[in-house]
Parts: C-alpha cells; structure tokens; sequence
C-alpha cells in the first residue's frame, strides 16, 4: 500500500489542533509526521498517520475535510545537500514537489523523506532511476509499518507529536 498523508483546513484559534489530536488519539492512531502552518486565518495541517484509511473516516465523522495525497519514499545520504539532489533532479524534468516531510523510519542508516509531486508517477519512476526511490523503501514506510521501523519510539504512542 501507498503512502499518504492528509491534509485538512482549520480555523487559526487556540484548540483547532488539540481537536484533531483528540479524535485521532481516543481511536488510537499513531502519527508518524506533522506539519503545521498559517495564514490568513487559517490553518493548514499535514498528516502521516499509522491508519490513514480510519484517520479519515473518523476526521470527516468529526466534521473535519480531510484530503488524501499519495507520496514518495526517498532515501538520502545523511549529509549536507542530499535532498538538494532529489529537487534538482525533479525540477530538470519539471516535476513540481507539493509536500515534504521527513520520516521517523530509516532505511538501514539511511534518512527517509516522503514527499508528494505534480506528476507522481513519473517522479517515482525518474526517482527509482537516480537512486533515490526504492520500492524497499516505499514498502518500509507504509503508514502501517511506519512506526515500526522507529525502535526508539514505542508503539504506543498514541498522538505521537499532538
């Protein structure tokens, strides 16, 4: 199974995040990544859950607007100027990246970073070819084994990060 993070909207007031912690940590699923921003108001969160599939039934319940994107496993050197390298490779072929973010899970000794593209098909394909992709790494990271691979963080952890 793919990857995927989820993406949802909220209001830029105290406790907007705290509610989708709770919803995700009482039914608990495991959150690997997060990112958070905003502007004007609003709020833009990024999700990689443990149970994506459940995340989002229990989010829309919730009455959140949760939207799915598929994204890529890369496996970089852990050094200076390695991810760089992903970009510039991507942009050569006009791939634009839409999301990014970095994995608890590592491929052996090697850092692993999900990211999302314009075409992504072709992005795994040109990826896969520079060295970068693997489908060892992609099966490493499914959100179902994502934690897993992160001996350092318990299992249990539920609302890991919120």
């Amino acid at each position: 199974m793919a990857l995927r993070e989820i993406s949802l909207t909220l209001p830029n007031r105290p406790g907007a995040l705290a509610g989708v912690s709770k919803t995700l940590a009482k039914a608990r699923i495991n959150l690997a990544a997060i990112s958070v921003d905003s502007a004007a108001g609003k709020g833009r969160v990024r999700l990689i859950v443990n149970d994506p599939d459940r995340a989002v039934g229990l989010l829309a319940t919730a009455g959140y607007d949760p939207e799915v994107r598929e994204m890529i496993a890369v496996r970089l050197e852990d050094r200076a100027g390695s991810f760089l390298r992903v970009l510039e490779v991507l942009a050569r072929e006009r791939i634009n990246v839409q999301s990014v973010a970095i994995l608890v899970a590592r491929e052996g000794n090697l850092p692993l970073v999900a990211l999302s593209a314009s075409d992504l098909t072709r992005a795994r394909r040109i990826l896969q070819r520079a060295g970068f992709a693997s489908r060892a790494a992609e099966g490493l990271v499914s959100n179902g084994d994502l934690l897993a691979g992160a001996p350092s963080i318990p299992g249990e952890s539920v609302g890991l990060l919120l």
